[in-house]
């Protein structure tokens, strides 16, 4: 039997922190290590991944972390996180991409990783177009090439489940990104993606749900700060054109599109989480104020301060957490 959470280990060594009522099932540190096989190795994921950066008004924290269930039974982290940057300058472009797979599938782990190595490919052959829009807000072209870009990156896991002799459903993920730019002028944050998760923003001590809702089928007008309709060609969108991607005649992913751009102001701190963190961070209110008291300030966690705060623990949730924090100067 798992057991039962203790405080603090060694006298004078902080442990991992416990929000709300009643003690987590599971240890607060890993137990069991998944299996490996020995000609299989770089199919092995570390249990922890962490990243950061600091670009424009912005400082960027990253963070994947093992569930506690996971942990205890020896599984794999079936979450994969990627950060990276293209370009140089206030050109450049940070992507940050998030995916996971279902728990319950022993090709997770792996399935997140190629959705997020593939949309990094896509991103990287053309961060430079894509910064020019987001710099001009050309939301249209951002929406509709980003939704095409993604539904392709889905396609290709469904092609790669065939070949894995799998079902679709045992090979597919949901996939979450944000471009951040390096100009330091430019204050837009882009979000794309499908699947569950979360999208919050702290601003002025209190936290901001704001997770785009189901699209219609229509575009619908421009956001505030967003002025032109999609740019379209002969054979579809610029955006997609310059992408180099083909309509493919793989279904809709089973997840709707879900797009935000939205302008930050300084003090503001953006966070895009799994649902390994969403979920309690909806529904239990003690992890919220903790979070807020922790991010709410005048400079941004370091490192090894954000995986302690991103690991807060609450009994109930034990599953892989993936978050990325953005703190505006």
């Amino acid at each position: 039997m798992p057991r039962q959470a203790s405080g603090p280990g060694d006298a004078g060594r902080p442990g991992v922190g416990v929000v709300g009522g009643g003690s987590p099932t599971y240890e607060a540190e890993p137990t069991a290590l998944p299996a490996a096989e020995a000609l299989a190795l770089e199919q092995l994921v570390p249990d922890t991944v962490l990243d950061g950066a600091r670009y424009g008004t912005y400082t960027l924290r990253a963070a994947s972390v093992r569930g506690d269930s996971a942990r205890f039974r020896g599984e794999p982290r079936h979450e994969a996180l990627l950060t990276a940057r293209f370009g140089t300058g206030p050109a450049a472009l940070v992507l940050v991409a998030l995916a996971g797979g279902s728990r319950h599938s022993d090709n997770a782990h792996l399935a997140a990783a190629d959705a997020t190595r593939w949309i990094g490919t896509a991103v990287g052959r053309s961060h430079e177009r894509l910064a020019a829009d987001i710099r001009a807000g050309r939301r249209g072209d951002l929406k509709s090439g980003l939704h095409r870009l993604t539904d392709r990156g889905l396609g290709r896991l469904r092609v790669r489940a065939a070949d894995l002799g799998l079902k679709p459903e045992h090979y597919t993920v949901g996939l979450r990104c944000l471009l951040l730019p390096a100009d330091p002028g430019c204050r837009t944050r882009v979000f794309f993606g499908v699947g569950s998760g979360g999208l919050f923003r702290l601003r002025d001590g209190s936290w901001q749900d704001i997770e785009p809702p189901v699209p219609e089928k229509s575009v619908g007008a421009p956001a505030l700060g967003f002025g032109s309709p999609p740019a379209e060609t002969p054979c579809g969108d610029r955006l997609t054109m310059d992408l180099n991607i083909t309509p493919a005649p793989a279904p809709p992913p089973a997840e709707p599109f879900r797009f935000r751009a939205s302008i930050a102001r300084p003090g503001d701190t953006l966070l895009l989480c799994s649902n390994g963190l969403a979920a309690p961070l909806r529904r239990e209110p003690a992890l919220a104020a903790a979070l807020t008291e922790r991010w709410d300030g005048p400079e941004p966690p370091g490192m090894t301060q954000f995986l302690a705060d991103v690991q807060l623990r609450v009994k109930g949730y034990a599953d892989d957490r993936t978050a990325v924090g953005v703190w505006e100067a």
